[in-house]
């Protein structure tokens, strides 16, 4: 199976079809799925744009291909803190339950029905991590605030666990320590991450995972290209 994963989109249109771009053309093959990692709305001027492409593709080649986690953005939609176009509801908003009239009704049971984690082969997706104390309980031990904003992110091997975990959330550049790093960072040992902050970049990575080599690449126009550790490619 080749697994190719986004996260962090924040509203940005252009540059998730411009990521989409990279992958479009396989998945038409059986053995290719999207992994969609979470936070879709908030930060760029086409919130509804977004989700309305991430539905169209599930639409067309269903959910088990295209996979659309939680993010802890559309978490907060669904707790009651923000709506689809602000982060932090205005007093008006809260005081006559928003201002969309029921438009957004879609999205909200769309979002009401992601799921938190994804595992394929050896690799778990989340939006920001797990419980990596839980060891291989993880997946009964993690809470939904972990799987969906857990901070800050973890580096280094998970003891008792022999799975990669694949994660947005936290920006590679905070990541790394260096701010003008906005590419996938793999710690050469359990994790990659794969926000590039969207809207200071002006792009989002793709990761494409290969489950039956259990390779990793970072794929670009001009191809895909294995991804070594963030300490021997910088």
């Amino acid at each position: 199976m080749k697994l190719y994963c986004m996260s962090d989109i924040h509203g940005c249109l252009g540059e998730f079809e411009e990521a989409l771009s990279l992958v479009a053309e396989h998945l038409e093959e059986d053995d290719v799925r999207l992994i969609l990692l979470g936070d879709y709305i908030h930060g760029g001027a086409d919130n509804r744009g977004v989700l309305d492409k991430v539905m169209a593709l599930q639409h067309r080649y269903g959910t088990d291909k295209v996979v659309a986690l939680m993010g802890n953005h559309e978490k907060f939609v669904l707790q009651g803190d923000s709506d689809i176009d602000h982060l932090i509801k205005t007093i008006w908003q809260n005081d006559n339950g928003g201002d969309d009239d029921g438009e957004d009704d879609k999205y909200i049971r769309w979002m009401e029905n992601l799921p938190l984690y994804y595992t394929e082969g050896n690799t778990i997706f989340v939006h920001a991590g797990i419980d990596e104390e839980a060891g291989d309980l993880w997946e009964w031990v993690t809470g939904d605030e972990i799987f969906t904003g857990k901070y800050p992110a973890e580096t280094g091997q998970i003891e008792g666990l022999e799975m990669k975990v694949v994660a947005g959330h936290v920006g590679t550049a905070e990541i790394s320590g260096d701010l003008s790093y906005h590419d996938i960072y793999y710690d050469g040992a359990s994790h990659y991450y794969i926000d590039g902050t969207v809207l200071k970049s002006g792009r989002i990575p793709v990761l494409k995972v290969d489950t039956e080599t259990d390779q990793y690449y970072r794929v670009t126009e001009g191809g895909d290209w294995p991804i070594l550790p963030y300490e021997e490619e910088n």
